[in-house]
């Protein structure tokens, strides 16, 4: 897929507005303060005062702004032009130095010079990306010795069904791009929006054997019966923002988590 980058980055660009609208990403109250962090990652983060954080795919910048206002500094990427915009605009708002560079993932080594202690990158990231053994190889370059990746993101069997959950219509595996056309957004199934976007299907071997292959040790994998998020088309919540997919209660799992640290030279 050729244009893969073209198709999905005007698709991104033009979520931004009705997400900054949307109630899913609550902006009036996260420039007054409320993290848009979750507890998943703020464990595996820890404390992250004076730590330099690389941002992977950050869309418009709240997971950026809500580390930098933890006291780290970050520096947020996206491909999407309009979502860098609109981060660089939020955080001035915020008060916080978070800085924001437009770029796809994989030409990252081209934009940014410098290396960090941790790189983050969380929730629907990966299936953007046709490549994860060049991913993992963007995260290793980036990563100084002894530092650590830190990741969550949905999780590969939730993909493999339709909308609405009610039969199985795609690969586990990696076999193909996915291409396809939605009506709305995640953020709001009644914006007025019809995007298409290219996809891919990436199995936990897949992610895991990536990181393995470019010098990640892996300090902990863990897979969640629950999403911070009501993102799908159907959604129960079971708890204070936790959620599930009605037809599959607990018996699937909706996220995993992992943090990977970078071997230190011999």
């Amino acid at each position: 897929m050729e244009n893969y980058l073209d198709i999905n980055r005007s698709s991104w660009n033009a979520k931004v507005e009705p997400h900054l609208k949307s109630d899913f990403y609550f902006v009036d109250e996260f420039v007054n303060g409320r993290t848009s962090l979750n507890s998943i990652e703020l464990d595996l983060l820890g404390d992250v005062k004076g730590k330099q954080i690389l941002h992977l795919q950050c869309h418009f910048g709240q997971d950026s702004i809500s580390l930098s206002r933890l006291g780290a500094k970050v520096t947020g990427i996206d491909l999407a032009d309009k979502a860098i915009d609109a981060a660089r605009d939020l955080a001035a708002q915020c008060g916080t130095d978070t800085e924001f560079v437009i770029s796809d993932v994989y030409e990252l080594p081209n934009a940014v010079e410098r290396k960090f202690d941790i790189v983050y990158t969380s929730y629907g990231t990966i299936g953007w990306l046709p490549d994860l053994d060049k991913w993992a190889g963007v995260i290793s370059h980036f990563l100084k010795p002894g530092g650590k990746f830190i990741f969550v993101e949905f999780h590969p069997v939730v993909w493999m069904y339709d909308d609405d959950f009610t039969h199985i219509k795609y690969s586990y595996f990696n076999e193909q791009p996915i291409l396809e056309t939605y009506e709305g957004t995640y953020a709001n199934q009644n914006a007025q929006l019809i995007q298409d976007y290219v996809m891919w299907n990436h199995p936990t071997s897949e992610v895991l054997t990536a990181l393995l292959n470019h010098g990640l040790v892996l300090n902990s994998f863990q897979e969640y019966d629950w999403s911070p998020y009501p993102c799908f088309r159907h959604n129960e919540e079971v708890e204070a923002g936790k959620y599930r997919i009605p037809q599959f209660g607990n018996k699937v799992p909706h996220v995993f988590s992992l943090v990977a640290t970078k071997k230190l030279p011999h």
